[in-house]
């Protein structure tokens, strides 16, 4: 009871504590002339000493403004301002309690000779609607920083170790350039790639979909989307830069861009090679793309390293990567009124790669052990085009295209080995010779036409989308599989094969918007879909009296085809308002799927039909400009496919043979995602946590039998109760006091799956939970010093039921210590040494392992050119060594890494644009 009565007292205290601290700012803001109140007015609090932003509001309809602050006993600047009036300030010595401004007048800005306007000092940050806006000139960076520099000196934009954006809390999705892509949406190019001392405004909004945006709804994601406006005086010319760089062990890199910017036209070429396992163009200023940690430099960043671009995998620690890329990114306004940005990539890549497995089978009662070995060399080239046409056919009327064009050529080589052991008793063992030619074409487009009336939010919106896929595939297989505890003969092959697939997906959705009241909008519409896959598959054995592979092998030709029409109409309702939106659709769907195969000369169909409810709800609410709460859910169905439909044999893989099962039902799953995010100008601290859940009410799920040599035989079934939920929470604080900066960053993610599944006619489940807790600290003494450690912890527990094991874990740390120093003059050093351990590695895989990366570089010549050496694993010690605990298995993988090499690269940087950049900028130059 004390120690209840203790929490209690303590706890009240904390909350007493900080509403001492807490100091209300509060006033009214009126138009001189018309005496009434101004709505939507930027109020904001910036230290005087140097006008550092400390925290913002906007006034309401009735042109109110209220705010709470921390306590602070350095002189400050109340400023109040607005587009067309003059701005007004006043002088306060501290923050030491509640103060009410009673009613300001705002005067208009006077004019001179008619249209010249007086300009008053832009502030550091204005809202326009739902527009948050930063002025670039108020934010000072490092000389010859990029944009991303930028961003993180913006109060409520954070960039975690993972290079993820988020602004007031609200993760980022999207970056624009003057409202378009700059290659992509993703916008890392143009984060690693502008120069800051380009850039305006940096405008952040809600992420809406062309819908959303056609028809003026508010945006139904809990997204930002960032918009980075160019300077005028620097949207008129050429700048880029140019790097080249060779070292030992035959290492070598280059890359280049160049930008020519004129008003509406934007016209940029990027081109890199290397054999460094990196994209080459996105680029950290230190370390380039050699990781070691620095995560949030990588595209599309996933758990292993890796990151994904133009449909290529860089940086994964699974092979050694050689790879080129060209891109052009064009924008352009025509007649007014066509509007249009496009992008064109070309990518080849080649990896090379050793992969050692053991792999460790559960079984209901008992295990086997299967090692494996493989040697693969993949060529990949990637061509990729899309582009984004707005036509305005009117005012009312608008038109926009998005298709999307891509052609990948691929050819792989294998050599592979395994062999299954139970107790030390040897059940079969397998080798083969694969090499397979791959050509896939793929077009995309999206068509949007809107219709808006006269009265607001009244609009009919017909939308066409269509994905087409065509897939061709030649392979040459040798194998040999040979079984010791039966009588089964080995299973030889030496054959060709042949597959084609193909795929077709349109869908038409027409939708009418109604609004009942300016916030309250109703919704009816349709949406016909039709879905068609095809799959021809041609195998034919060596013929050896003819030296040719002529043989057709009936057993493993065959041919598939589905098809699917879905009706689905809706009807939807949503309430709009400043502080929540409320989101609801319901409908139901109607599905005729058909099946059919051809196999061994045995025509079979299958029509399955269904009808079936639908729903999805979206809600959020603001409780002020940075905190926010969001709630999700959707139902959602997926249709079996024929392989797991149509009871035919599949005997491609000879360790696994899959028969379909015609009595399946559909795959039904409920999705809740929930999300609170808070962020406090005042402290400069953010919080958060989130949470997915993911039920399956119908799975497929496969049944799995073995015979004596362990040999699989698969098909499905439905069960339903398994789900997976993931919670977390993220906290984070910065600390400026004059040129020095203090970030910390704390973070717990938890994952609880539960996984069902049949193994030799018994039914098992694994549950298993991971807990992943990680944190960090920044400190940045600014042109001088960046000093940040961080640690990442995993620890993983699987529990089972009905198995040969009750249960297993497994637990990983990262321990990364990234030092920088800008000092002297011109020079930048930086080393990052990171400490890797996995628990959890096979007896015969290291599981523990240092990598120690480091550059030197030197600015010359006015800072044109950028002289730089680097070492890459300076203690030769990198290696992938990964554990992954399944339900079913446990699996333990080595891969190839990249070792050890030192490179000199130069660099230079082209900057030429029609006017001089403004001596006060402060920013430096690109």
């Amino acid at each position: 009871m004390f120690q209840k009565s203790l929490l209690l007292a303590l706890a009240l205290f904390s909350l007493q504590i900080v509403a001492q601290n807490s100091i209300k700012f509060k006033g009214k803001i009126l138009d001189e002339k018309s005496k009434l109140p101004l709505e939507s007015v930027t109020v904001y609090v910036s230290m005087a000493k140097d006008s550092s932003l400390v925290d913002y509001t906007i006034t309401n309809k009735s042109g109110v403004f209220s705010f709470d602050l921390k306590k602070l006993s350095n002189p400050v600047y109340l400023k109040v301002s607005m587009v067309g009036f003059e701005d007004h300030k006043i002088n306060l010595n501290e923050i030491s309690e509640n103060r009410d401004f009673g009613t300001i007048i705002l005067k208009e800005q006077a004019k001179l000779l008619g249209e010249i306007v007086i300009k008053s000092e832009a502030p550091p940050i204005r809202i326009k609607k739902d527009t948050l806006e930063f002025n670039a000139e108020s934010f000072k960076v490092r000389p010859d920083s990029n944009v991303e520099s930028l961003l993180k000196q913006l109060p409520g934009v954070e960039i975690d170790a993972d290079g993820k954006i988020s602004v007031n809390g609200k993760e980022v999705n999207q970056i624009l350039v003057n409202g378009k892509p700059f290659f992509d949406k993703d916008g890392k190019v143009a984060l690693q790639n502008l120069p800051s001392n380009i850039i305006n405004k940096v405008q952040v909004t809600d992420t809406k979909t062309k819908k959303e945006e056609k028809t003026g709804a508010n945006a139904s994601s809990n997204n930002a989307s960032i918009n980075l406006t160019i300077d005028e005086k620097k949207n008129k010319g050429f700048f880029g830069k140019a790097m080249a760089g060779y070292g030992s062990s035959k290492r070598y890199e280059s890359s280049g861009i160049i930008n020519y910017f004129k008003n509406k036209t934007k016209f940029s070429v990027l081109a890199s090679a290397n054999n460094i396992n990196s994209v080459g163009f996105s680029m950290d200023e230190v370390f380039d793309n050699m990781g070691g940690g620095r995560g949030g430099n990588r595209l599309y960043a996933g758990e292993n390293g890796s990151y994904w671009y133009n449909g290529q995998s860089f940086g994964s620690n699974t092979g050694i990567t050689k790879s080129d890329l060209v891109g052009i990114n064009y924008s352009d306004e025509y007649f007014k009124n066509i509007d249009f940005s496009s992008s064109f990539f070309h990518s080849g890549t080649n990896n090379t790669n050793t992969n050692k497995t053991n792999r460790f089978a559960l079984l209901p009662t008992g295990a086997f052990n299967t090692i494996s070995e493989s040697n693969t060399s993949t060529d990949s080239q990637y061509n990729n085009f899309n582009l984004t046409a707005d036509v305005k056919i009117d005012s009312t009327l608008s038109l926009v295209l998005q298709p999307k064009l891509s052609q990948n050529d691929r050819k792989n080589y294998n050599n592979s080995q395994s062999s299954s052991y139970e107790t030390d008793v040897l059940l079969n063992d397998f080798s083969s010779r694969n090499y397979t030619e791959s050509n896939n074409k793929s077009f995309q487009n999206t068509a949007t036409l809107t219709k808006t009336f006269k009265r607001k939010r009244r609009n009919v919106t017909l939308e066409v989308e269509n994905e087409n896929n065509e897939n061709n595939n030649q392979s040459q297989v040798n194998s040999v599989t040979n079984f010791y505890q039966n009588s089964n003969a080995s299973d030889i092959r030496n054959q060709k094969g042949n597959e084609k697939t193909k795929s077709e997906n349109y869908s038409l959705s027409l939708e009418y918007s109604e609004p009942i009241t300016d916030s309250l909008i109703v919704k009816i519409g349709a949406k016909l879909s039709h879905n068609a896959d095809e799959n021809k598959n041609e195998t034919f054995d060596f013929d050896a009296s003819t030296n040719q592979y002529s043989i057709q092998n009936d057993l493993l030709t065959m041919a598939y085809k589905s098809k699917s029409n879905e009706l689905y109409p809706f009807a939807a309702v949503s309430l709009e308002k400043s502080k929540y939106n409320l989101y609801l659709t319901l409908g139901t769907k109607s599905i005729y799927n058909t099946n059919s195969s051809d196999y061994i000369g045995v025509i079979t169909r299958l029509d399955k039909d269904f009808v079936l409810p639908m729903a999805n709800f979206y809600g959020t609410y603001k409780f002020s400009k940075s905190k926010n709460i969001g709630l999700y859910y959707n139902l959602d169905y997926r249709v079996p496919s024929s392989t797991q439909l149509l009871p035919i044999q599949n005997l491609s893989n000879p360790l696994n043979t899959v028969i379909g099962n015609a009595n399946l039902d559909i795959n039904k799953q409920h999705s809740v995602h929930f999300s609170y995010r808070n962020y406090d100008y005042s402290t400069r601290s953010g919080y958060g946590v989130y949470s997915f859940l993911n039920y399956n009410e119908s799975e497929v799920i496969p049944v799995t039998t073995f015979d004596q040599n362990r040999k699989r035989t698969t098909t499905y079934v439905n069960i339903s109760g398994t789900n997976n939920f993931t919670f977390g929470t993220f906290w984070n604080k910065s600390i400026k006091k004059d040129k020095i900066n203090y970030r910390y960053e704390l973070r717990l993610n938890n994952s609880l799956d539960y996984d069902k599944g049949f193994i030799d006619g018994q039914m098992f489940s694994a549950s298993t939970y991971s807990i992943l807790p990680n944190v960090r600290f920044t400190y940045e003494w600014t042109d001088k010093i960046t000093i940040s450690p961080s640690y990442n912890f995993k620890k993983q527990f699987v529990n089972y039921n009905n198995y040969t094991i009750e249960k297993t874990d497994n637990l990983s740390h990262k321990l990364n210590l990234q030092v920088t120093t800008y000092w002297p003059k011109k020079w930048v050093f930086g080393n990052d040494f990171g400490y890797n351990y996995n628990s959890g590695s096979a007896a015969n895989f290291k599981n523990d392992f240092y990598l120690w990366n480091t550059s030197l570089s030197y600015s010359f010549y006015k800072d044109l050119f950028l002289a730089k050496v680097k070492v890459y694993d300076l203690l030769n010690q990198n290696q992938s060594n990964v554990r992954n605990v399944t339900a079913t298995e446990i699996i333990d993988q080595q891969n190839t890494v990249l070792k050890r090499y030192v490179m000199f690269s130069l660099t230079y940087k082209l900057v030429k644009f029609a006017a001089k950049e403004k001596p006060s900028r402060g920013r430096g130059m690109f």
